[in-house]
């Protein structure tokens, strides 16, 4: 049953993607050249562990050879000089033959108590990786978080890749400008193409128009209010009022003047009029600035009260509240705000689909343009490109401060979830062959060793 329903599936997928090859808003789909088949990584990852084991055998096989060639001179000289022969050079030859032996069999046991017991025997503080895989996993993800993803080391990598003048000098090329532009519109086309009308537009409905028409405004205007007003937030916007109303009344000389000379009598003297006029332009001058200059002012303390009221009687005054609700059914029943949901999305499904289709768009040139101008800025300019490469600097520190440790967990717990035969295994198939070297520099560096001994022996005390 459910091979049947996903032969159905892909028989739709098939399908939709002929018609999206059909349609001729996908011309830029079908432009884009098609990657190629991805390689077979198994049969890889196979070839290549078999040819690591291969080598892997074969240096083991030098290693244990020299080991044996180290045993049979020495067992050699030993027949030779039990017989009394080769009298002088077979004591060298032995000496080096023997410490050659001693250092291979060393060097054997301590390559191979990495990976498992030696002989089987279960020895101590052998088969290390085997017994302490999780110490190993744990001490290589403290190593990589300590050396690889340290602030200080992601900080520098990243100064040193310069990336916003590679990215500026990339952007700036018109070429790839209009490449981003029209991926873009690709990008947008595609995602309009997905959606459905009655979706995108209930949820318009659903997360803005309904949303806003539902709940009563007054009560959360006023809770709002209240807390701004605990907080003094409209003390800012009082000074602002204060200091434009004080800003006002110095330059209201004209305006009262033409006021005064306006409404006084026909019959009032002229002088009168101006020193009426600027007895008010005093009062008012001095007026404002005292609100404007004592934050303790009459006036400041009287709007302060207003609002403390005005805001509680949001919330609890029942007229105060009826107020609120009919403005608001006043604006939400409005034919814009009821049609709003389908209206929006119409005319931006078009924009974006008219936009998308037409190389010589606006949405398109501004793209591009946008992108050019962006990129120029970031490869001619120091001061944008310090200003950006400060934010990824901040970013990548931010990350490598924050979040290392999640990263060298993927390290830990990749490491425990091993099992330890097997990681022991693959780790000896990955490093074993090198390893081989030390047996047989062991060897060859014994050989050399137990010859000088036996040199400076025999100089020193005679044969």
């Amino acid at each position: 049953m459910a091979d049947t329903s996903g032969a159905r599936a892909r028989a739709r997928d098939d399908r939709r993607m002929e018609d999206m090859e059909k349609s001729p808003g996908n011309t830029a789909v079908l432009d884009v050249p098609q990657a190629p088949a991805p390689q077979p990584l198994g049969l890889a990852t196979v070839l290549d562990e078999a040819n690591k084991r291969r080598d892997l055998f074969r240096m083991k096989a030098v290693a244990t050879g020299l080991l044996a060639v180290a045993a049979v001179i020495y067992l050699t000289c030993r027949w030779l000089e039990s017989r009394g022969l080769g009298a002088g050079w077979v004591g060298f030859v032995r000496a080096a033959a023997e410490a050659g032996m001693v250092g291979a069999l060393a060097d054997w046991f301590a390559v191979t108590a990495l990976f498992r017991h030696p002989l089987g025997l279960p020895i101590p503080h052998t088969a290390i990786i085997r017994k302490k895989k999780d110490q190993l996993g744990a001490s290589l993800g403290s190593f990589v978080g300590t050396n690889f993803l340290a602030p200080d080391v992601v900080s520098a990598k990243v100064e040193s890749a310069r990336i916003s003048w590679r990215v500026g000098r990339w952007m700036a090329d018109p070429a790839h400008a209009a490449r981003v532009a029209q991926e873009s519109s690709t990008i947008l086309r595609a995602v309009v193409g997905v959606l459905r009308d009655e979706d995108v537009e209930q949820i318009i409905d659903n997360t803005i128009v309904k949303r806003i028409a539902d709940p009563q405004w007054g009560p959360p205007i006023g809770r709002v209010l209240a807390e701004l007003l605990a907080d003094n937030r409209q003390l800012p916007l009082l000074d602002m009022l204060a200091e434009r109303a004080h800003q006002w009344a110095l330059e209201s000389q004209e305006t009262i003047d033409k006021i005064v000379n306006r409404d006084a009598p026909q019959w009032a003297p002229k002088f009168v009029n101006v020193l009426l006029s600027e007895r008010i332009y005093r009062e008012l001058v001095e007026f404002t600035w005292k609100v404007r200059s004592n934050p303790e002012h009459e006036l400041r303390l009287a709007a302060n009260r207003f609002l403390e009221q005005f805001a509680d009687d949001l919330q609890h005054d029942e007229a105060t509240i009826k107020k609120a609700e009919r403005i608001k059914a006043q604006i939400m029943g409005r034919e814009e705000i009821t049609g709003m949901a389908e209206a929006t999305w119409r005319a931006a499904k078009r924009l974006i689909l008219e936009s998308a289709d037409d190389p010589d768009s606006t949405l398109r040139r501004k793209v591009a343009e946008n992108i050019e101008q962006l990129g120029a800025r970031l490869r001619d300019d120091p001061q944008v490109r310090d200003k950006v490469d400060g934010w990824i600097d901040r970013g990548a520190r931010y990350l490598a401060g924050n979040y290392a440790q999640e990263i060298t967990t993927l390290v830990t717990d990749t490491v425990a979830r091993w099992d330890a035969d097997e990681a022991s295994r693959k780790i000896e198939l990955q490093v074993g062959r090198d390893l081989q070297f030390i047996r047989i520099n062991g060897t060859v560096v014994g050989s050399i060793a137990g010859l000088l001994i036996y040199t400076i022996s025999y100089l020193t005390f005679g044969g």
